[in-house]
């Protein structure tokens, strides 16, 4: 019997879990903040990190230079994706009409465990950025996790994959932007708009949502080109 064509097209199961797997691993790092513009990337550390062989992870690298988070210089070395401030302005925007919405939804679709999920990613953060010594990484996780419970409270999987992609490129900007800036934590801006969108979405007021999300964006997004630090064109 013939074997179907398409089937030449399918990975081993093992291989091709290992690669989802290295995928979700590197993605995360970047959404998370926990890597910066620029910064270096080893295919062979990060193989020995994840504990898989160097193909995995090269597999995964050609994936986020596609998704357009990582690229490859001229000496063939693989760092976190450069941006210009044109190219964040960019971002910047399409973020604001995509998560505003997505916002707005999950104040019109938000159930009692989404209300508590926020609620409780809203807490953390606002405690981290009392405290005496705030960890910095902890709070770039933190302000993520806030922003993805909102977006899961929208119950659209679709839009939550499209904000993960935009992600993949505003995270290590905004890891950027609150390592170098401490103060801005201890001021308190993001606090006080995640503050707003709890309790739009918890009164089911989807025009606040989407206002107090593309509020938080749009303030980070100044504060962060204002002091440079971008590419250059």
């Amino acid at each position: 019997m013939n074997r179907p064509a398409a089937l030449d097209l399918v990975e081993p199961l093992d291989r091709q879990t290992l690669g989802g797997r290295a995928y979700a691993q590197l993605s995360d790092l970047l959404i998370s903040g926990r890597m910066a513009p620029g910064e270096k990337i080893s295919l062979r550390q990060a193989a020995e990190v994840l504990g898989v062989s160097i193909m995995p992870v090269r597999e995964a690298v050609s994936r986020l230079v596609a998704d357009g988070a990582l690229e490859v210089t001229p000496n063939r070395a693989v760092r976190v994706r450069l941006m210009t401030a044109a190219q964040f302005r960019d971002l910047t925007q399409a973020r604001i009409a995509i998560e505003g919405h997505v916002a707005a939804l999950a104040a019109g679709n938000r159930n009692d465990d989404d209300l508590k999920a926020i609620a409780r990613a809203e807490a953390a953060m606002r405690s981290e950025s009392r405290a005496a010594k705030p960890n910095l990484p902890r709070a770039v996780e933190l302000n993520k996790s806030f922003h993805f419970a909102v977006y899961e409270a929208a119950h659209s999987a679709t839009l939550v994959d499209i904000i993960r992609a935009l992600w993949l490129k505003a995270g290590p900007v905004i890891n950027l932007d609150l390592r170098a800036n401490p103060e801005r934590l201890a001021k308190g801006d993001a606090v006080r708009f995640h503050a707003r969108v709890l309790a739009a979405i918890k009164a089911g007021d989807e025009a606040g949502a989407r206002e107090g999300v593309a509020a938080d964006i749009s303030n980070a997004a100044e504060v962060i080109l204002s002091r440079g630090g971008l590419a250059e064109p």
